[in-house]
């Protein structure tokens, strides 16, 4: 679960990096992109890898959801799981759950489109057209909404798992203050990044 989750992380740091580049330049975020959906190694190698890892991760998270609920045969007479753990660390099956929700959409919006535009409708290839496409998708304002609720609830996922996946691995030592500290800013900043950008593009499409 650890090292799948690190793995997505690396991945979410990246493809926000990609998706700044919309705000920043439209030229930049149209040759980034162009790489990305057309290199073998990122196509036929990584994208493969990335999928399974998204698949992977979740379905060990439903799978470990369902051993915790049985590893009890009687349920506690009175329990108070706000003393002892989180809201996001007791939930974070629900926030899973919202996450891959948006992971459905997200797919649905982009990778969908691109997969018809490449492999089934076989379309000119055209470098410039990624932005366009971006913008497209954030004019309507539910689609927006369900967005910025989506990352919402990453970053709440992102609080909890982030830190306790270095802890899960073992890790314990003088630098785990600073460890904790940088993944609560990354679960905060990239998510709040992530809605600035779907927010920038709607109002500047209006």
């Amino acid at each position: 679960m650890a090292l799948s989750g690190l793995f997505l992380v690396v991945f979410l740091g990246q493809h926000f990096t990609i998706n700044l580049a919309s705000v920043v330049s439209k030229d930049s975020f149209n040759e980034l992109s162009h790489f990305m959906g057309n290199n073998p190694l990122v196509q036929f190698i990584l994208q493969p890898i990335l999928i399974f890892g998204v698949v992977f991760h979740f379905v060990m998270g439903f799978i470990l959801e369902l051993q915790n609920r049985s590893a009890r045969a009687n349920k506690y007479g009175s329990y108070k799981g706000s003393a002892n753990a989180s809201w996001m660390s007791r939930n974070m099956i629900l926030s899973g759950v919202v996450v891959l929700s948006f992971l459905g959409l997200h797919f649905y919006d982009f990778w969908v489109p691109e997969m018809n535009y490449k492999y089934i409708e076989v379309l000119p290839e055209d470098p410039t057209r990624y932005y366009e496409e971006l913008v497209h998708k954030f004019v309507s304002p539910v689609r927006v909404g369900l967005y910025v609720v989506s990352f919402f609830f990453l970053a709440l996922h992102l609080l909890h798992g982030f830190g306790s996946s270095f802890q899960s691995m073992g890790l314990n030592n003088k630098y785990t203050p600073a460890i904790k500290t940088f993944t609560k800013i990354f679960a905060i900043a990239i998510p709040a990044g992530f809605v600035f950008i779907a927010l920038f593009h709607h109002f500047n499409a209006l």
